[in-house]
């Protein structure tokens, strides 16, 4: 791999914004009751993280600074 793989703003805000549609989900089905509503808004913005990996690295963010 090459030394700055995955150290680029378009991967780090994928990840971010896939861990928050997790998180999202995992508070939706720790519920008392599992609140569906709020499961599939986690996962719809779990599955939003790797389109925008796609646009922002066509918009130059996927390179690194080395």
């Amino acid at each position: 791999m090459a030394a700055g793989h995955g150290n680029t703003p378009a991967a780090w805000t994928a990840v971010a914004v896939g861990m928050l549609g997790f998180v999202i989900g995992s508070v939706a089905l720790l519920r008392s009751e599992a609140q569906m509503t709020l499961l599939w808004i986690g996962i719809i913005i779990a599955l939003l993280a790797f389109p925008l990996f796609l646009v922002l690295s066509k918009l130059g963010f996927n390179a690194s600074d080395h």
